[in-house]
């Protein structure tokens, strides 16, 4: 986001406390103060108004089509202008066959909806839109920018290599107002979730006799091929900072973030937004990390927790391996898993992991894949964590997401489905 312009301190104030100027985060998009320069022939170099691109013109998005004395024209938005710039101009003088692509296909896609059990008939020769169906033709633009812009800011503020896609082909829905994309966990006041590493392993060539899992009483969580390996219910622990090892030790996988592309994508069955796979994802692998504020809420997880209830969404996460002492709530703060529904037959399984914290009560939580999983296919993992864990181990109880209030209705289609997700 561009930056406010500084602004003085009121008079008399610029003493104890007052710098000689301060900034404000900006709301604002790039291209509504460009639009805003424009409309006052103002020039900013700061958001890329100059005198020489001051009066350019760059085709943003068509919102209208009519045919007039034969001719075919498109009612333009131009780019860093405001929209009472819009001008018609004739196809012919148009360089733009992609927006004109998602023109066509935006007007056919509106008028091939059903009404009343009848599918509107599509005719070819429109000599002007009605304003209904040019009214959905700007919004689909609106909203296709402001998934690309999101998806932009999302592959910024990502720590992992691989790319985050976003999709709508179902609705007008455009990105969540109130989410921000975080890799890690947010920690409330007074709350370390770097705590208890002051050493790692010497090994050369992991895993050794001391290895930071063996130190901790359990085996080695992956395979030569660095695949799960360990049941349900066990904790990994992986090679921390202080280890001797390097990147590329078989003992690093979830602290390197996901290794697949993925997809938030709007579902078509009233489940909002979901998550897919770009890429095949192999049996036991590692696929996300679930994250979001931190916090001993008590009172206020329960608030919360009422909240999302009657909201039929599902983010609070109680970390309760060893005690229920915090909750993770990823419904502002989180990354792609905040988008991952759930299943009761899901492909993912949640597994505890301990890399530079080994406070027992603040684990971070790694979904790994319980069988292949196809490119495309949307990923799942289970709201009360049950499915592939065995139900008589004590360690099953220890990994159930925070106690449901208000009974929300399942709409997995699984055939397995329990018919409420709590």
């Amino acid at each position: 986001m561009p930056t406010a312009p500084a602004h003085r301190p009121p008079a008399g104030r610029q003493g104890k406390g007052w710098g000689l100027s301060w900034y404000v985060p900006c709301l604002a998009s790039l291209e509504t103060l460009q639009e805003l320069c424009r409309k006052e022939n103002l020039r900013c170099k700061a958001i890329g108004i100059t005198d020489r691109n001051l009066k350019s013109y760059e085709v943003e998005y068509l919102c209208d089509y009519k045919v007039a004395e034969g001719k075919a024209y498109y009612l333009v938005k131009w780019k860093g202008w405001p929209e009472s710039s819009n001008t018609w101009e004739p196809r012919k003088h148009l360089n733009c066959p992609l927006l004109v692509k998602n023109f066509r296909r935006d007007k056919n896609e509106y008028l091939s909806r059903v009404r009343d059990g009848k599918a509107l008939k599509v005719r070819n020769r429109i000599k002007a839109l009605k304003p209904a169906i040019a009214d959905y033709i700007v919004k689909k633009a609106k909203q296709r920018i402001a998934l690309q812009r999101w998806k932009e800011e999302l592959n910024r503020k990502k720590n992992h290599k691989a790319m985050i896609l976003v999709e709508n082909t179902v609705d007008l829905e455009g990105p969540p107002l109130d989410f921000y994309y975080i890799n890690e966990y947010k920690p409330a006041p007074g709350i370390n979730v770097l705590n208890g590493i002051t050493t790692g392993c010497e090994c050369a060539d992991c895993p050794a006799e001391k290895c930071c899992p063996k130190e901790a009483g359990f085996i080695l969580a992956y395979n030569k091929r660095k695949k799960l390996k360990i049941q349900p219910g066990l904790p990994i622990y992986e090679c921390n900072s202080y280890c001797r090892c390097g990147p590329d030790c078989l003992n690093r996988i979830v602290q390197k973030g996901t290794p697949y592309s993925l997809c938030i994508f709007r579902t078509n069955n009233g489940r909002g937004w979901g998550v897919k796979t770009l890429q095949k994802i192999k049996t036991n692998s590692f696929v996300m990390e679930y994250v979001g504020e931190v916090g001993d809420y008590n009172e206020e997880a329960e608030r919360r927790g009422q909240l999302y209830d009657n909201q039929g969404n599902t983010y609070l996460f109680d970390l309760d391996y060893d005690s229920d002492e915090f909750t993770v709530d990823a419904a502002r703060y989180g990354n792609v898993s905040h988008f991952v529904n759930h299943s009761c037959d899901p492909n993912l399984q949640v597994f505890n992991v301990f890399i530079d914290n080994l406070d027992l009560r603040l684990p971070r939580i790694a979904l790994f894949s319980t069988r292949t999983i196809k490119a495309g296919e949307e990923l799942t993992f289970d709201y009360q964590m049950k499915g592939s864990i065995d139900l008589t181990s004590d360690s099953a109880e220890g990994l159930s997401p925070s106690k449901k209030r208000i009974r929300t209705v399942c709409k997995c289609g699984a055939v397995c489905c329990r018919g409420y997700l709590n």
